[in-house]
């Protein structure tokens, strides 16, 4: 049944498979160390797999009410203050997108993952914008973005992305992502290589091609499910998703989801459950998620890692939560063991490191920044206009 209402798509992208053998950096990390492969917690992970092929629809873009979770911050860290109205709104293609800014110096644009928002790098935010230019995007139809009534693409938030880069912050910048915002990030700086200077990724969505293909059989499929099969199929779809939307707003099972997906519940506050309820309260939200649910998620498989990591040309980085019952560790590798120019650091987190272990990844993100070659803000427009002329990237060395 579940394979009928296309949910089990959105588990394509979080593959479960290998552990890899791992050592400790300064910051408490794990560092990669690619030698051994070894499976880990075979038939446990194929029974978190199914349990969560419903569970990651409920997490993402829903709603719920206040209920008795812990409300202190992270001790000794900054965040950013939650506003219920949002903070800056821009203007893209008729609808109001919204971001969070913060900071001076080399731009960094942090991108969500799915039904989340801006909010959800509150604790990052403040630390990087210590020595960095922050911006935090809301991709259309969620967080506090206009919950629009389109045919939902990679491709849009891909645009989304692209423009805000061109529009909003006119400088090169390093792209980070996590979950869905990993794979928008991925896509906009394979497409944008002149303005995207670094890539990182954390537990990013995305998979790799299969080399296989069914087009007689999908051509054979296409013909009855067109007439007869699909119009039913629609029907039945937004039965199903509409009361799991419904359900996604109660309390209990909101307050499970985010502790399956966080081994460190801590985190799981009022302030992250707000970020979560508000949008889902706009008269759109319904809609938004039955058409992410039932077509975009299951269109994804044209777009793969490898056709995109094939294009990448600028720095990566993998800050990968291990424990993540969604996307394991052995996605992380096998990207690695792909793109050359790939630094990987395991984390002891779940799905959303940045949120779980959030000084730790502060510490490891500038870390590789400052081991890139950057240039300052003052020096991006004189690099962009010689780089037109020579071919050369802010990436590369001075004479």
């Amino acid at each position: 049944m579940v394979e009928d209402f296309n949910v089990v798509a959105l588990m394509r992208h979080f593959s479960l498979f290998d552990h890899t053998t791992i050592s400790k950096s300064k910051s408490g990390a794990s560092i990669f160390a690619p030698p051994r492969i070894s499976h880990q917690r075979g038939s446990k992970c194929g029974m978190l797999r199914r349990s969560f092929a419903f569970k990651g629809m409920i997490v993402a873009g829903v709603s719920t009410i206040a209920s008795s979770f812990r409300v202190d911050p992270v001790q000794g860290m900054e965040r950013v203050p939650f506003k219920p109205e949002g903070y800056n709104f821009w203007t893209w293609r008729g609808h109001r997108i919204h971001y969070v800014e913060q900071g001076e110096g080399v731009p960094i644009v942090l991108i969500h993952g799915f039904g989340a928002s801006a909010f959800h790098w509150r604790y990052n935010i403040p630390e990087l914008a210590k020595k960095y230019k922050v911006y935090a995007l809301d991709l259309l139809g969620f967080g506090w973005s206009d919950k629009a009534i389109i045919e939902y693409d990679a491709l849009v938030w891909r645009d989304q992305v692209v423009d805000f880069l061109k529009e909003i912050v006119k400088e090169q910048a390093i792209l980070v992502g996590n979950s869905l915002g990993g794979f928008t990030a991925l896509i906009s700086a394979a497409d944008l290589p002149e303005q995207v200077v670094g890539l990182a990724l954390l537990n990013s969505a995305g998979q790799f091609g299969s080399g296989s293909s069914d087009t007689k059989e999908s051509k054979e499929e296409n013909s009855f499910q067109k007439f007869l099969f699909k119009p039913l199929k629609e029907i039945f779809q937004r039965v199903v998703l509409g009361f799991l939307f419904w359900q996604s707003k109660q309390p209990a099972r909101i307050e499970s989801v985010l502790k399956s997906v966080y081994i460190n519940s801590s985190n799981v506050d009022d302030y992250l459950v707000e970020s979560i309820m508000i949008p889902a309260s706009d008269p759109n939200a319904g809609e938004v998620y039955y058409r992410l649910m039932s077509r975009f998620m299951s269109n994804q498989t044209k777009y793969t890692l490898d056709s995109l990591l094939s294009r990448l040309e600028c720095p990566l980085l993998l800050l990968w939560g291990d424990l993540d019952p969604w996307v394991g560790p052995a996605k992380a590798i096998r990207i690695k063991e792909f793109y050359p120019k790939t630094s990987l650091v395991s984390l002891q987190a779940g799905h959303c490191p940045h949120d779980e272990v959030p000084e730790i990844v502060n510490s490891e993100l500038i870390n590789w920044l400052s081991s890139l070659k950057l240039h300052t803000p003052t020096e991006t427009v004189t690099a962009m206009e010689y780089k037109s002329e020579n071919g050369l990237s802010l990436l590369s060395p001075k004479n």
